[in-house]
């Protein structure tokens, strides 16, 4: 199982919904809109790097008012 936290910046005034619209992603765990550089964080698991790039290009990158995301994978050190 691969876990990352997906960190999205969205346009003004968006945040709220597309963290709505996100939450009902399957394969998203989380997703709260807050407040400083990003908008919304992601918490997002899949079952490989692949379909973890799938998730996040296809679905997640894909909603409306999303202007730019950067993935963290988590790594247990």
């Amino acid at each position: 199982m691969v876990q990352a936290y997906i960190l999205i910046q969205t346009e003004v005034g968006k945040a709220a919904t597309v963290a709505g619209q996100i939450a009902g992603i399957t394969g998203v765990t989380q997703a709260e809109d807050v407040t400083g550089p990003y908008d919304v964080i992601v918490r997002a698991e899949a079952n490989n790097v692949d379909e973890l790039g799938k998730l996040v290009v296809a679905q997640i990158q894909a909603v409306e008012g999303i202007t730019r995301t950067l993935t963290c994978p988590i790594v247990h050190i």
